[in-house]
């Protein structure tokens, strides 16, 4: 099983929430998952594989909760080398452009750092879905078998 380092970006506590749900559900399947609070470069090197839940504020923006992180990370280029990444980005389609812009912002990057995305960008719209976790989790459990 994988060891999966979650880091979040949370701006009213909704992708906080999904993602000690997708943190148990990880567990459940078996792998080691663990939800990286204050994340720094040297966790996201040290992680096993890196699982993004974002959720974007402003005008496409990065939530405070990993602004800086984030930053960091362009600013240090830490390479992936073919690690493998995910992202859930939670987002409100009636922003148009900058929809999910954060996950987007997210994705592009570990790309960028050469990672091996699990899937494509999984955005969950607000205008649609109530309850993140409702289309979460199936995602999770369709990307993250053993």
């Amino acid at each position: 099983m994988s060891d999966i380092s979650i880091f979040v970006g949370t701006v009213y506590g909704n992708a906080q929430s999904v993602a000690e749900q997708v943190e148990n559900k990880l567990t459940a399947m078996g792998h080691n998952a663990s939800i990286i609070d204050d994340p720094s470069v040297d966790d996201f090197n040290n992680a096993g594989e890196v699982l993004f839940i974002t959720s974007t504020t402003g005008q496409g923006d990065l939530p405070p909760t990993i602004e800086f992180f984030v930053s960091d990370l362009r600013d240090q280029m830490p390479m992936l080398n073919g690690k493998r990444f995910g992202v859930v980005a939670l987002g409100d389609s009636s922003y148009g452009d900058t929809f999910a812009g954060a996950g987007k912002e997210v994705f592009a990057l570990c790309e960028e750092l050469a990672g091996t995305p699990i899937a494509q960008l999984k955005t969950v719209d607000a205008l649609d879905t109530y309850n993140p976790e409702e289309e979460v989790l199936p995602w999770i459990e369709a990307h993250y078998q053993s």
